[in-house]
């Protein structure tokens, strides 16, 4: 066993994995799609729209929990593209890692 070939595809698979994630864009929203939220697979948010009628000056908690909720389902299926991603390419590499 070559370990330096190992480490090179090692390398190689870490590469084509961050390129395969920051193409990944992931939707979430809440509220019954009130707000969506876009976020890449290094989760950078790369956008948000908000429906009117989420918007309701003498309610703000309401909106920023609708904002935060969607965030955090975003954030929690960019892990498991991830992982998906991690497992399919280990699999690859690996036989019975998945």
């Amino acid at each position: 066993m070559n370990i330096q070939k190992m480490m090179q595809q090692a390398q190689a698979m870490q590469t084509k994995m961050q390129a395969e994630l920051a193409a990944t864009r992931i939707e979430a929203s809440s509220g019954g799609g009130m707000v969506t939220i876009e976020m890449s697979g290094a989760k950078e948010v790369l956008s948000v729209k908000i429906d009117k009628a989420a918007v309701d000056p003498a309610d703000v908690e309401t909106l920023q929990d609708l904002i935060l909720a969607a965030a955090r389902e975003a954030s929690r299926r960019v892990d498991e593209e991830v992982q998906k991603k991690t497992a399919s390419l280990l699999g690859g590499m690996m036989p019975g890692m998945r």
